[in-house]
């Protein structure tokens, strides 16, 4: 999936010659947490958080009765240069940004820096969860497999054998390095015959652990 699938494609923007209490307003009023600044010409050139709103206050100008530090421009607050992404880039490199930078959006631009849209982390996690397929009714399974080529061919055929059909699937490394573990969302909300068929066939079925279950 490509971040201009899910992202929001007309994001509530801002010059740098707004004021702070005009930004804040637009994060309260709209319910959201980021802004891009932009040029006249949709060229990005910074973002401002509630966060930055929040942080900056107190260290940089001395707040009084009438708010005078809320007239300041937003130019003095706002974070640049910007983490982005291009529309093309996959979902999974969106996430990798998140991850490594700590943040909690993304402005979508094409190779001029010219904003096409704003991708947040509650965006990829409604994907995930999609994905995933955990918001759907069904079962999850997890297998602990030797992390050598075939096996995930060889529980898929105890899927097949067994007319259950997989939604999803995930697979990431074991507490040892000569184990992985598989973890499959399957359409049945009574995966017990599946287990006794996987358990059958050597694997150790790590969850879920049901009634009269040997896990």
């Amino acid at each position: 999936m490509l971040v201009e699938d899910i992202m929001i494609k007309s994001p509530i923007t801002i010059s740098k010659h707004h004021t702070i209490k005009e930004a804040m307003e637009l994060l309260h009023e709209n319910k959201i947490r980021h802004i891009p600044v932009i040029d006249d010409n949709n060229t990005l050139i910074g973002i401002v958080s509630d966060r930055d709103i929040r942080d900056a206050s107190p260290s940089i100008f001395h707040l009084n009765d009438n708010q005078e530090s809320l007239l300041h421009s937003v130019e003095k607050i706002m974070k640049y240069p910007v983490i982005t992404v291009h529309p093309l880039d996959f979902i999974e490199e969106a996430a990798v940004s998140y991850y490594e930078n700590n943040i909690s959006a993304l402005p979508v631009v094409t190779e001029d820096d010219q904003l096409k849209g704003l991708l947040t982390e509650t965006d990829v996690l409604h994907v995930l969860v999609q994905l995933t397929g955990a918001h759907e009714p069904s079962s999850r399974i997890e297998v602990k497999v030797p992390n050598v080529s075939g096996q995930l061919a060889n529980i898929a055929t105890i899927f097949k054998e067994e007319n259950v059909n997989v939604t999803s699937l995930l697979v990431y490394p074991g507490a040892e390095p000569e184990w992985n573990n598989l973890t499959f969302r399957v359409q049945t909300m009574d995966p017990r015959d599946i287990i006794k068929h996987i358990q059958a066939n050597g694997y150790e079925v790590q969850g879920p652990r049901l009634p009269g279950m040997d896990i």
